[in-house]
């Protein structure tokens, strides 16, 4: 089944936390970032320190910077997995500045693929990409169904037996494909990914990149990945350079 099929079941929509649906046009900005600042451990440390950023839906945008730049804190922010200090934030026509049921909308919105996966080992693989359905009204049954659906599509060569498995008898580009299953579940607007190829070999690295360019295109989902590597930043519309907790370049 093509990721085209699995979208004509469920038509991308954004779904603000409050029910309503918010239908976005391709020329509106899906991300609109002002002045945004966030410091740590009472001021000392300004980890972003005024970012202004606009991403339009269906962009693929890499983030390079050295280590301790922002980047990840950036990424963070677009994901309500922290909250900024001053300035203002709206994703997907939700501010999260004020935005109270950020779970929710971190379900709705946002798929989210991380370095070290971070898959629960006590789990099997399909209760892994389950895991973000849980906040959705769908039954057991349905949860499998879609979860099935997802790792169909990750390519893998044996699929029968990875489902049954727990994450640590794994490879790691097994368990990278198992993350963006669970990233994509609930239909999310942006994919955020967080250096996702980092602990991986070339090859297994380069096929996690087409993995997740071919959803981009296909899709048009937004995508948002935080890189070291120049030649995967060259794969995206726009790359923006992070030094010092602002964008230094675009």
């Amino acid at each position: 089944m093509s990721f085209l099929t699995l979208m004509l079941k469920n038509p991308f929509r954004n779904h603000p936390p409050n029910g309503d649906v918010y239908v976005m046009n391709e020329q509106e900005n899906i991300i609109e970032i002002h002045d945004l600042k966030k410091s740590y451990d009472k001021g000392k440390i300004k980890a972003l320190n005024g970012i202004n950023l606009e991403i339009k839906k269906g962009e693929f945008i890499s983030i390079m910077g050295p280590s301790g730049s922002g980047k990840s804190t950036l990424l963070n922010m677009i994901g309500a997995l922290d909250k900024a200090d001053e300035g203002s934030i709206m994703v997907s026509g939700i501010d999260l500045m004020t935005a109270k049921d950020l779970n929710k909308f971190r379900s709705k919105e946002i798929g989210f693929v991380f370095q070290m996966h971070n898959l629960i080992p006590n789990l099997s693989v399909v209760e892994n990409v389950e895991i973000p359905m849980y906040e959705t009204n769908l039954s057991s049954k349905e949860m499998r169904e879609r979860a099935l659906e997802l790792l169909e599509l990750m390519n893998f060569t044996n699929l029968n037996d990875i489902i049954k498995q727990d994450p640590t008898k794994l490879s790691g580009g097994e368990r990278q494909r198992v993350a963006i299953a669970r990233a994509l579940v609930n239909h999310p607007s942006i994919i955020l990914a967080d250096e996702p190829t980092g602990a991986l070999d070339s090859k297994t690295g380069d096929n996690i990149l087409k993995l997740l360019k071919d959803l981009h295109v296909k899709e048009n989902v937004t995508l948002i990945l935080v890189t070291h590597e120049p030649y995967v930043a060259h794969m995206a519309d726009r790359i923006l350079d992070v030094l010092d907790g602002k964008i230094t370049e675009e």
